[in-house]
């Protein structure tokens, strides 16, 4: 087994710098918008995109959390799956633009359960995506807004997203057969 590393920190940095810009030149401001992330990392990633959002939009812009685990078409096949806690800021996503983030876009199946999850929760004016790695083989038509990196991978191999908060290293690694 072969491992590459692809993003290391100060690349990831400029990647979230990026997508933040991008975010705020998208909506026009840090106006109405919310950041989602999808457990685990994504929650990381959106605080980060969050942090960067504010201070470069020059206001606060609520960050949550969005837990997908029981919207999953998956659990059949991993059915140890921890639910981690939905944590929606205090004004809600009713006519907000919504940026879901995540760590890694493969299959789209995450997002689509995430759009799922979306709906007991509120109607956003929209949904964007925000993601750090792109790897293709979508098997359902969704494609994010804001892209760290793409990332062409054969799909047999492994893309791991280490971050600091979590796994006290940072890096983004792709692990092949």
């Amino acid at each position: 087994m072969s491992t590459r590393i692809v993003l290391h920190e100060a690349d990831i940095a400029r990647a979230l710098t990026r997508i933040s810009h991008e975010i705020l030149e998208s909506n026009k401001g840090p106006e109405g918008l919310v950041l989602l992330g999808i457990p685990t990392r994504g929650v990381t990633l959106a605080e980060r995109i969050g942090s960067l959002v504010s201070e470069f939009g020059g206001a606060s812009v609520p960050v949550g959390a969005l837990d997908v685990t029981m919207y999953r078409d998956d659990l059949h096949r991993n059915p140890t799956r921890t639910p981690h806690p939905t944590q929606i800021p205090a004004g809600g996503i009713d006519g907000k633009v919504v940026v879901l983030v995540d760590d890694v876009l493969f299959s789209g199946r995450s997002i689509r359960a995430a759009l799922d999850a979306l709906q007991g929760i509120g109607r956003p004016a929209a949904v964007r995506l925000a993601t750090l790695v792109d790897r293709g083989h979508r098997e359902l038509p969704i494609r994010p807004d804001f892209v760290g990196k793409n990332l062409p991978s054969a799909r047999e191999e492994r893309v791991f997203v280490r971050l600091a908060e979590t796994d006290g290293e940072e890096f983004v690694s792709i692990e092949g057969r």
